[in-house]
């Protein structure tokens, strides 16, 4: 949830309201940093939108996070600015209420920024920058992603909220331009990794191995690859996660996974338990020991360092335990997911701090979950 919160302008920010001016750096810090400060404290979204200069740039946004070494821009096309209040000049305050680009506009910047070659295709919630001659097909599977994800969890009782521009897809011609955009992300494309969503910049970026499939042929791994990267915007910008408090690694990568078997397995998303799971995730889970002792489950929700160590398990506990939880306890995982979202912006996430959230929503008796969790894993096949 990156801007869900309008606040009452205090009235030290009726400054915003003066004629654009340009003001010496040392002089631009402390009057931005008046701005957007209330009392020196961390600030929450603002609902208005301003225009300035940073880094010799012209952006248009609503400050949606910042504390006295940075601020945090939501731009109109969905892209997160960071930058220190020193660096920011010739600003003027632009409207009242937060206006996303229009579709027309974000097409058009697109095509400018990707050049010849690309085409952009539009559905309701989407813009899809792919090789020419692809048709709608890649919006209309966005789309279609869109309209399942927004399905299961409204049955399960979340309240989604409407992001307020188009998401963007960007489908690469070959690896080396999927290097390039990783590399402006600071992701190395290495082998193997064939998509990313990118919180700073909100848009995800695929490599389609299979130019000839245009969609409809993409091979499993790869379309479980559109169906992961296409979960984390879509929490991302539907309220689910905040892009300014970010969740930790197992609360994202999980809820990633369960969506994957959701989509594969062509289940509804009130029809039987067994359509829905994740047979990659749990075949992985069971084959990396098939258990899931407390002291794990305790240490993936505490910390996310088993994603760089063990990443393959760590994504099989992170699907079993979100499984378990959406699936069993959807009222209480909401309101952990909404814990997680709602915290102070630009902070760190201290591992008691994780762990108490945790155990607000779902007790701290680990053994017990662990046994519950393991007794509903055996219930599940993977055929």
């Amino acid at each position: 949830m990156v801007s869900a919160t309008a606040l009452a302008v205090p009235s030290h920010w009726a400054a915003m309201l003066m004629p654009r001016i340009h003001l010496p750096s040392g002089v631009a810090a402390l009057a931005i940093w008046s701005l957007v400060t209330p009392g020196g404290m961390a600030g929450h979204p603002a609902d208005w939108m301003l225009e300035l200069t940073v880094r010799g740039q012209r952006i248009e946004g609503a400050p949606v996070a910042w504390n006295s070494r940075q601020v945090v821009l939501l731009a109109r096309d969905g892209q997160l600015w960071r930058f220190a209040p020193e660096e920011a000049a010739d600003y003027r305050k632009t409207a009242d209420a937060f206006r996303g680009y229009s579709p027309a506009h974000l097409r058009a910047a697109l095509m400018r920024e990707l050049g010849s070659g690309f085409e952009v295709t539009g559905a309701t919630h989407y813009l899809v920058a792919h090789p020419s001659g692809a048709g709608d097909a890649w919006a209309d599977q966005f789309e279609n992603l869109y309209r399942r994800f927004v399905q299961y969890f409204s049955v399960r009782g979340f309240s989604l909220t409407e992001p307020p521009f188009p998401l963007i897809a960007i489908v690469c011609r070959n690896p080396a331009e999927f290097a390039r955009l990783a590399s402006q992300e600071g992701i190395r494309a290495s082998e193997g990794l064939l998509g990313f969503y990118s919180v700073r910049s909100n848009r995800i970026v695929v490599y389609d191995g299979n130019q000839e499939s245009r969609v409809q042929g993409l091979g499993e791994q790869d379309f479980a690859t559109v169906i992961h990267e296409a979960t984390h915007q879509m929490a991302f910008n539907t309220g689910i996660h905040s892009r300014t408090a970010e969740p930790p690694v197992w609360v994202a990568e999980g809820l990633a996974t369960v969506f994957e078997g959701v989509v594969d397995g062509g289940a509804s998303a009130d029809g039987p338990r067994q359509s829905r799971v994740n047979r990659a995730r749990l075949r992985d889970f069971r084959n990396s020991g098939g258990a899931s002792p407390s002291s794990m489950l305790a240490d993936m929700v505490a910390h996310d360092r088993a994603f760089q160590t063990s990443p393959a398990a760590a994504y099989a506990a992170a699907w079993a335990l979100t499984f378990y939880l959406v699936e069993t306890q959807p009222a209480r995982y909401w309101q952990y997911l909404a814990r997680t979202a709602t915290r102070p912006p630009l902070g760190s996430y201290p591992s008691t701090q994780r762990t108490a959230d945790f155990a607000a929503s779902f007790g701290a008796d680990w053994n017990m979950l662990d046994a519950r969790l393991s007794r509903f894993l055996d219930e599940l096949s993977v055929r």
